[in-house]
Parts: C-alpha cells; structure tokens; sequence
C-alpha cells in the first residue's frame, strides 16, 4: 500500500477541492451574467432574436395594498466634441408603482385580541414599494433634438431619458403622502383579510386596529395598557 494521508493533507485537499467548487460556481455565474447581458442570440441566417433570455420565478408573500399610476415626462442630454454637438431627448409615458405589505413576517406575537371590546391589534411591518414600471412601449411622446445625433449619442439619451423618468416616478411613489394612502389601505385591507375568520370564529361585529412600526415608536412612552384597548385608541382614529 502507499503512504496514507495525514490529517493535516487530508485537510487540504478537502480545502483545495471546495475552492474548486467555489471558482467553477463564480465562473458559471460570471458566464450566465455575461451571456445575458451582452452576447446577442442570432438565427441561422445571422438575425437577433427576440426571446426570453432568463427567467426567474420567486416566491414572495406580501398583499398588495395599493397602486400608483400616472404619466412622467422625463428628459436628457448629452454633449460631444467639447460642446460642438450637443442634444436633448424628452419622453412621456405611462407609469405605475405598487405598495404591499409582507403578511409573511407577522408572528404570533404581533396579533393581540381584547374579547371585552372584540377588537384584534396587529401590529404589521410597515408598506414597502415595489419596482417603478415605466411602459415606454405606451409611450405618447418621444423627442430627439440635435444638429447631428451620432448612434452612441442616441444611445446614452436613450437610457438617461429611461432612468431619470424611473426616477421621477419612484420620488413620487416615496413622497409622505403618498405612503399616508398606501398605509391606509392597507388597514382596510388587513381588517376585510382577518374580519371574515373572526366572525366565523363566532366574534360578532369584530374591530380591527392596524398600527405600523413609526405609531408604535411613538406611543411606547404613552401606551396606557391598564386601559382597554377601546379606551386607548378611541381618540387615535
């Protein structure tokens, strides 16, 4: 028989061998990341395709609570030639944003019920906001000034123009007010979601009160809890 390995050689290689595995991982997901993004799928005849390159299904838990829509007018420019060349691009198109609240992080402790005024508290995490979709494909105006627009020229305006009107939309959906509305539906959302099972249960007439993170802050040095929960909130509404 040859040697047998020591301890300290059965080690490394057991190292060296997850290393392996590690770099083999980094270089599919580097080439996945690559061909995605950059490499152009052709046909036979040498035509760019249009396919799905990727496609990911995640799972997610969270009630939509609301939806924001408009139109966003967003512009760009772009300079060349130390300011010879010089244009602008403007767009408008339809946008819309949704609010939810992930239901999946509600444990046991964040629901408490008072039987003597029937009334379930639940304190939810707070509204989050999804992804602006911005539908350029609806777009109703699109314009390019310019005494000569070159192709990558175009093609910066082209996607400053897109981002700063994903912009826009998202400073809009983030502003205060809007976050008041999305908060507010979302109580009566989460009261019809738990109202229907409590009367079931055999509650009648059952109230539900939901408070997010920021009420929570702010009442913890005033939150009477000798009172009854009709008694504290009664004024709070």
């Amino acid at each position: 028989m040859g040697d047998r390995l020591n301890p300290k050689q059965l080690i490394g290689a057991a190292v060296a061998l997850s290393l392996l595995i590690v770099a083999a991982f980094v270089g599919k997901a580097l080439y996945d990341r690559v061909s995605d993004s950059y490499v152009v799928e052709r046909k036979d005849d040498g035509s760019a395709v249009t396919k799905v390159v990727r496609a990911t299904f995640t799972r997610a838990a969270s009630l939509k609570v609301g939806s924001l829509s408009g139109n966003v007018q967003a512009t760009a420019s772009d300079t060349r030639l130390a300011g010879m060349l010089t244009s602008d691009r403007v767009i408008k198109a339809p946008f819309s944003v949704d609010y939810f609240v992930d239901v999946s992080r509600l444990r046991e402790g964040d629901y408490r019920y008072d039987p003597d005024t029937r009334t379930l508290i639940i304190d939810a995490p707070d509204v989050t906001i999804g992804a602006v979709n911005v539908d350029e494909a609806r777009r109703t105006l699109a314009e390019t000034r310019g005494l000569f627009v070159t192709r990558d020229a175009m093609d910066k305006l082209t996607q400053r123009v897109s981002a700063a009107a994903q912009a826009s939309a998202d400073a809009e959906a983030k502003k205060p007010e809007r976050i008041a509305q999305a908060r507010d539906n979302a109580r009566r959302a989460l009261a019809q979601l738990l109202t229907g099972p409590l009367e079931a249960a055999g509650v009648a007439d059952p109230r539900v009160l939901v408070t997010f993170p920021y009420e929570r802050r702010e009442s913890e040095q005033d939150w009477d809890r000798t009172k009854t929960v009709e008694q504290v909130l009664g004024n709070r509404r």
